[in-house]
């Protein structure tokens, strides 16, 4: 096992990836064409493939978490990297999930005749060449390989260096499934450098081989993917997630909800930052919630009603409204009401994924469709923003964006469409 190198200058990195995007695009042609038999038995070998080679997988994770504390890295960001026999077995059947899905392409979302007798179909189609540019998570390459794959894409991945030799290992078994189906190996291509220049080029759009960019990572790197990249962007800045303790909530259900959204992964996008409390119920429910994450851990930063309901409760700043801490620590507020707790969220949400809690219906209803974010709950726990559990078999990320794909981004939002019109030998006078 080879770590990549940083051994190339500007204009090898350059050349590097430009060869790299040409290869990506000509691989492209083959799978928009391929087979969905053929797909399929690439996913599943790649299944094979890292059920097989499990344990050298995480060998090379055991490597990556050692090089990742060395450096200081966080707990969230550790919790992100780190891959066990549970993750891995859930990245196989992840490829065999998807593999049993539909085939999005070439599906006829719409028909419909004109008076000339012209009939015009609206048929999916694959985008081309997606660039994945991620960090921390090596799952990620699993996760992004196929289901561009599936979707009739090539794609061209860069993961983080703190990954760099987990997500070797995962994207070799991707390229033994394209082999054993007949495919391209760069239909699923891999950055073979840590350079950072490789993003640069990327983002730029690789002479044009790129069709779009889904960035998957921290605040820094999806901005500067969002200021720099020449290309399409599906957009996921953070989430800043949101649980409103509306009147009518029941507590016990309540206090569920919340420990899930907060503490069942700290370290993923759709756990809860932000706690709100109708001021109807402060005096019921505010203690015993404050009081539950308290002593299941997790650090509580609130305003003075908070503060009030538990000593352990350290006072919160402006700031902390806009955190997306990733770890055990959350804020928390009391709210006047539901006008309230959706002005709060549309001044400091990301658009990510808001829940309310609630047994009142017309007040769900108002927040489900008054609240502008990706992803809107009602008395279910924001950890089930995932793609997977969506059934879409994994997701590529969440976008937050208001263009084209927007939340889970699965095998449907990989897809862009075409007409097809077919005509009896109309001619327009």
């Amino acid at each position: 096992m080879t770590d990549p190198v940083r051994l190339h200058s500007a204009p090898d990195i350059s050349r590097l990836m430009l060869d790299l995007g040409r290869a990506a695009r000509r691989a492209a042609r083959v799978v928009a064409l391929a087979s969905t038999d053929q797909k399929n038995l690439a996913l599943r070998e790649a299944a094979v493939a890292i059920r097989s080679r499990g344990q050298d997988i995480l060998a090379a994770n055991a490597l990556d978490m050692e090089a990742a504390r060395a450096a200081g890295a966080s707990p969230a960001l550790l919790d992100r990297l780190m891959l066990d026999a549970i993750r891995v077995e859930g990245m196989a059947r992840g490829m065999e999930e998807i593999a049993a899905l539909p085939d999005p392409v070439g599906r006829v979302l719409e028909t419909f005749e004109r008076p000339n007798g012209l009939k015009i179909q609206r048929v999916s189609t694959p985008l081309g060449v997606i660039g994945v540019i991620y960090e921390s998570r090596p799952n990620v390459t699993a996760d992004a390989g196929a289901l561009c794959l599936k979707a009739g894409n090539a794609c061209i991945l860069r993961g983080g260096s703190d990954s760099v030799r987990s997500s070797g290992l995962i994207h070799a078994c991707l390229v033994a499934g394209l082999k054993a189906a007949g495919l391209p190996e760069a239909a699923i291509s891999r950055v073979p450098v840590t350079d950072r220049a490789a993003v640069g080029e990327m983002l730029k759009g690789l002479g044009g081989a790129l069709d779009v960019i889904v960035p998957r990572g921290g605040k820094s790197l999806v901005a500067r993917v969002q200021e720099e990249a020449r290309v399409p962007v599906f957009a996921h800045l953070e989430g800043i997630v949101h649980v409103y303790i509306h009147a009518a909530a029941d507590l016990e259900k309540a206090k569920l909800i919340v420990r899930n959204a907060k503490l069942r992964r700290t370290g993923v996008c759709g756990a809860a930052e932000t706690l709100l409390v109708d001021q109807a119920v402060a005096q019921t429910h505010l203690a015993p919630l404050v009081k539950l994450l308290l002593d299941a851990g997790c650090e509580v930063r609130g305003d003075v009603a908070t503060c009030s309901a538990d000593m352990r409760v350290v006072p919160a700043t402006e700031e902390d409204w806009r955190t997306e801490y990733l770890e055990a620590i959350i804020a928390c507020r009391v709210v006047k009401d539901l006008d309230a707790a959706i002005d709060h969220i549309e001044t400091y949400g990301s658009h990510h994924t808001d829940c309310i809690v609630t047994e009142d219906q017309a007040a769900a209803d108002r927040f489900l469709a008054e609240v502008d974010s990706a992803i809107v709950m009602h008395n279910a726990s924001t950890q089930f923003a995932d793609g997977g559990e969506f059934g879409f078999g994994a997701e590529i990320g969440i976008a937050t964006g208001r263009m084209h794909a927007r939340g889970p981004v699965g095998l449907a939002q990989l897809c862009s469409f075409k007409y097809r019109v077919l005509g009896t030998g109309q001619t327009r006078p």
